[in-house]
């Protein structure tokens, strides 16, 4: 596994993290044990980043995160991350709701603590929130700040309420099926050098290679009604979900660590895929270690480009 720097300052973590929204719930019900499996096959693979957040579950992720980790007796090794719902970013409940977190978690710190998404029903100033949250980092409750889904003015409006710490990361959705981010969250991150967390890298499991155009399956998980699982849409997806196939194929590789590491190949990119079983992480982890050749990437890039997905579905 290798690993990369949060930021300018924060702290370093495998390129290929675990995200943790399944043990809330959101994709299916999955026990405490099954969920402990999975981290431990990701330490056991050299994952050190654990990304979770309150909403995940009601908390559920974040106890059952929390426990598997006390359990494992892992805590010193690994970076855990989690965050404040967009509903709560007033001063006080900024510090109520990591109170509720650090408890679920068994922590006395949080290594990153992200804002969510922005205040966007309750008007609350980002200076408001950004003040709350360095006062924890003062307070030693939170080590590093991080955003979720901030678009460029709101990111930079958070860095520049900030007296005395960074920003180092922002989350956002990012895979070969939705680059929006490059259009000018990319750019600006890479002049600041903050580094963006990238969920749903394998879009909700679209670039697997699991599923055909004549295979695709009513889900009853939060992928129910997604366009990309549409017939019409995953048939303009499947030129590049064939290409996946091939050069993994060629690489030993599976097309789901190959659409991750397109990501890796970009050194401010981590990568958080979600896994309901050991050996889904085990494929995850094997996207960091190895290099695309240049003409992959490209072809990747190119049919990437290509997929025109229809978004209004009525």
């Amino acid at each position: 596994m290798e690993f990369r720097r949060l930021g300018r300052s924060g702290p370093r973590v495998s390129e290929v993290g675990l995200g943790t929204w399944q043990f809330g719930g959101a994709w299916g019900r999955l026990d405490y044990e099954t969920a402990r499996e999975v981290v431990r096959a990701a330490h056991e693979a050299g994952v050190n980043f654990f990304d979770t957040a309150q909403v995940y579950g009601r908390g559920r992720s974040e106890e059952f995160l929390g426990r598997a980790i006390a359990e494992l007796g892992i805590r010193d090794e690994v970076v855990v991350a989690t965050k404040v719902p967009g509903e709560w970013l007033r001063y006080r409940d900024v510090k109520r709701a990591l109170e509720g977190s650090l408890r679920r978690l068994g922590l006395d710190a949080v290594d990153l603590y992200q804002v969510h998404w922005p205040a966007c029903w309750e008007n609350i100033p980002v200076s408001e929130t950004m003040r709350a949250m360095e006062d924890l980092v003062g307070e030693g409750l939170v080590r590093h700040i991080g955003l979720s889904n901030f678009p460029v003015c709101l990111m930079e409006e958070a860095q520049a309420s900030l007296r005395r710490e960074e920003i180092v990361s922002n989350q956002l959705q990012y895979s070969l099926l939705v680059r929006d981010v490059e259009k000018e969250l990319l750019p600006r991150m890479r002049e600041l050098g903050i580094t963006l967390i990238a969920w749903s890298p394998l879009a909700k499991g679209a670039l697997t290679g699991k599923y055909t155009p004549e295979n695709l399956p009513e889900f009853k998980d939060v992928r129910e009604g997604d366009p990309l699982f549409l017939r019409e849409n995953f048939l303009r997806i499947w030129e590049l979900v064939k290409a996946l196939r091939e050069i993994g194929a060629r690489r030993g590789k599976t097309p789901a660590q190959v659409a991750l590491r397109w990501l890796l190949e970009d050194p401010l990119v981590v990568v958080i895929p979600g896994a309901r079983r050991p050996e889904q992480v085990r494929e995850n982890a094997g996207a960091s270690g190895w290099r695309l050749r240049r003409k992959e990437w490209e072809l990747l890039d190119r049919l990437s480009r290509a997929v025109e997905i229809e978004w209004v579905t009525y």
